[in-house]
């Protein structure tokens, strides 16, 4: 007797479902690692090519503004040819362009290559976050997607250690950890070829024969590919403003952007803030706070198994705006509680980073989840590169209370915008999830804050 038919989303986690969140995590370890690598290979470069500030913020932004394009554009044409090619080519263009850094010999040959690697990344947090989600159990999708951010970190952190034991060694030790990222991407690269294309979408395209015979393939012979059906929605970036999609779409991007904003111009620019407020061995100092950052994205975890996707934001947005502005008003010459509460922002901001891999990739419907998971993702870059760019002359203008202040507002912004749209989509379907209703239907439901 054959086995009963089973659909995707109730399946346990199998070899398969590890193996594509093994190409995911592997591709986000690399992300992580070339964004942390260089607010350590900036500071010899401010001598040897005697950088302006601005030099300096668009090398430090560069790859956000890529990331910017990249999420954008890749993440369209992905719902349009589907997620495998571009799961593929974003990782050859990050692989290229990151050897060739080592030879570059001005700021502005450095500057073109990092919008490159970061047009390649942008394409690929679209598409991995869409085709992980896509592929994944609903019990376990908030965890696989949560995930993200664990690994991301530990990539930005092993940068931090690679920084802060090349970055003196020698005059072009900056070339070698710039060009480093190349061999974990060439890596990833091989290992993402031959990746099946994700049967949602096969479904959406009518492609119910390949649909089934990816899943038979790859899941096994009795599951089904889920409860999807055939039907295009109108790929448009206009569609995302439409009444049924605009809410999702303002939340999404804006509780992205005051999440990303606060954490990229201060871990970009960590090494040089620690000088600034004065803590003794800077680099060591930004090294430890960066390893906290794998504590707070295992918590992170933790706390989105046992809490709900609404809760966990509001509450992470409450803290870190509360511990920010204490840090602000804290006396420069107070360096233990600095870094107490550096240590108390670090591990709630990786916590809460683990939401921004979750909620974009479930709020969406599949023919236009690439291209949602890429406006957010885009309009988060586009802000943080503004923000990473800006601050040496905010820095310079404002000094350290000020500054910190103003991504203290940040912060508020996105705590008002969660509290007002966040949904709960937390043990559905993507299919249910992208269908909640666009407003309240309701107290005491916990699904009835739709986007």
């Amino acid at each position: 007797m054959s086995a009963s038919p089973v659909r995707m989303d109730d399946l346990p986690l199998t070899r398969f479902h590890w193996r594509i969140a093994g190409l995911t995590f592997g591709a986000h370890l690399t992300d992580g690692y070339v964004l942390g690598v260089i607010g350590y290979a900036i500071i010899p470069l401010q001598t040897q090519m005697n950088l302006t500030t601005w030099q300096e913020g668009l090398i430090g932004g560069s790859a956000l503004f890529g990331l910017f394009l990249g999420s954008l554009i890749l993440g369209w044409i992905s719902d349009h040819i589907g997620r495998q090619r571009i799961f593929t080519f974003s990782f050859l263009l990050i692989t290229i362009a990151s050897f060739l850094q080592f030879f570059v010999t001005s700021a502005e040959q450095l500057i073109f290559l990092r919008v490159l690697i970061g047009f390649g990344l942008g394409g690929d947090y679209s598409v991995g976050h869409t085709l992980l989600a896509e592929f994944s159990p609903k019990r376990y999708r908030g965890m696989l997607l949560g995930a993200f951010s664990v690994v991301w970190t530990l990539g930005y952190v092993l940068a931090s250690v690679a920084g802060h034991h090349w970055i003196n060694s020698e005059p072009d030790a900056w070339r070698w950890l710039l060009a480093s990222a190349s061999l974990p991407a060439l890596a990833i690269t091989l290992l993402r070829m031959g990746t099946p294309e994700s049967p949602r979408w096969l479904m959406r395209q009518g492609r119910i024969a390949e649909a089934h015979a990816v899943v038979r393939r790859f899941l096994g012979a009795n599951v089904l590919p889920g409860d999807e059906i055939s039907g295009i929605t109108t790929r448009r970036i206009s569609t995302l403003f439409s009444p049924r999609y605009w809410r999702r779409t303002a939340f999404n991007s804006l509780f992205f952007i005051c999440l990303v904003v606060p954490w990229f111009v201060i871990y970009t620019w960590l090494p040089t803030i620690a000088q600034t407020i004065g803590l003794e061995d800077a680099l060591t100092a930004s090294l430890l706070l960066n390893a906290l950052l794998i504590v707070g994205a295992l918590l992170g975890l933790v706390l989105t198994w046992a809490l709900s996707r609404r809760q966990f934001l509001i509450s992470s947005f409450l803290l870190l705006a509360l511990v920010l502005t204490a840090l602000a008003f804290t006396p420069a010459s107070n360096g233990p509680l600095i870094l107490l509460l550096f240590v108390l922002f670090s591990t709630a901001i990786s916590a809460a980073s683990n939401l921004v891999g979750i909620l974009p990739a479930e709020s969406f419907p599949t023919d236009i989840r690439s291209l949602g998971v890429g406006f957010a993702i885009a309009m988060s870059r586009l802000g943080a590169a503004i923000a990473t760019g800006f601050l040496p002359v905010a820095l310079l203008s404002w000094g350290m209370r000020y500054t910190l202040l103003a991504l203290v507002a940040v912060l508020v912004v996105g705590l008002i915008v969660s509290i007002l749209w966040a949904p709960e989509t937390k043990n559905l379907s993507l299919v249910e999830a992208a269908d909640l209703p666009p407003k309240p239907q309701g107290k005491g439901n916990e699904h009835s804050v739709g986007v």
